[in-house]
């Protein structure tokens, strides 16, 4: 696969998706996504900013913010990486904690969470959910994730076996090291969605550490690889989603994932991008149903 620039690929990935940005209303704005097309409902529960439902807990060198909703056997949500956010996963949340106990976690460097000074590694962040889900289960978890949420539940499988019941992976296949050239920086988010990042920056415990972040998150994903020798490690059921025409994650990449996991099964939302489930959350739900037992 050729090498492409990721700031080309994100915007690439929102042009197909067609989000338009809008500006808010004076005052203090609710909680939007990335790229969000229009403003956010007046009464949508404010995930990843919610003083009712959120908890911060010691990890290794930073506290990791999260959020409960519901009752009933435990369910973790991870959300995207990079430019990421608990809310984005709202209509997960939504629909979920109807019968699960939703642990909605906020990855170190997103929302509320602290960066810490370590590198934001797979490993670390597998780390991260495992303390929370020592403070809040006994049991194994189901553990839905998008893209950055997807490999880190991947590695809290290898990593912590008895803690994962089962993965509801979205938009992470095999990931070899170079396809990708990220540089990421704040300039580049201001640019893309500065309403978005400037909410983000609000929330952020440490937001003068933003551009060390960065830096350090372009080394991590820079030298990252991603093969059998992770999947290999899974042996937890995996449901693997994908947009058809994801531009970070291609299809054959997440069908690769998928031969070399040992319990899985594959679900292409047709004519969707990366954020499959943003632009039709209808078709991927379908498919989470059934894997899950949720009617």
């Amino acid at each position: 696969m050729s090498t492409v620039n990721f700031k080309g690929l994100l915007i690439l990935l929102f042009l197909t998706l067609a989000f338009s940005l809008q500006a808010f209303s004076q005052g203090q704005p609710a909680l939007r996504a990335f790229m969000q097309a229009g403003p956010s409902p007046e009464n949508a529960i404010p995930y990843g900013n919610n003083p009712k439902a959120g908890h911060f807990i010691q990890s290794d060198d930073a506290k990791i913010y999260y959020e409960v909703y519901g009752k009933g056997k435990p369910l973790v949500i991870l959300h995207g990486g990079i430019f990421g956010s608990t809310y984005e996963m709202g209509r997960f949340i939504d629909s979920l904690s109807k019968k699960f106990m939703v642990i909605a976690v906020s990855t170190r460097g997103h929302g509320k969470s602290e960066m810490g000074s370590v590198e934001p590694s797979y490993e670390q962040k597998a780390r991260d959910v495992n303390v929370i889900l020592n403070k809040e289960t006994r049991d194994s978890a189901i553990v839905l994730g998008f893209s950055d949420g997807a490999y880190t539940s991947y590695y809290l499988a290898g990593q912590f076996p008895s803690k994962v019941k089962s993965i509801i992976a979205i938009g992470a296949g095999v990931w070899a090291k170079g396809e990708r050239i990220f540089s990421l920086s704040k300039q580049m988010a201001f640019g893309l969605d500065s309403l978005y990042y400037k909410q983000q920056l609000s929330l952020m415990p440490e937001p003068k550490k933003i551009d060390l972040w960065y830096t350090s998150v372009n080394q991590y994903y820079n030298k990252l690889e991603v093969g059998k020798e992770v999947f290999e490690k899974i042996h937890s059921p995996v449901l693997l989603l994908a947009g058809e025409l994801d531009q970070n994650a291609p299809l054959q990449t997440v069908i690769d994932a998928y031969h070399m996991i040992s319990v899985a099964q594959l679900g292409i939302i047709p004519n969707a991008p990366h954020p499959a489930f943003l632009v039709n959350f209808e078709a991927v739900w379908a498919d989470i149903v059934p894997f899950i037992g949720c009617n």
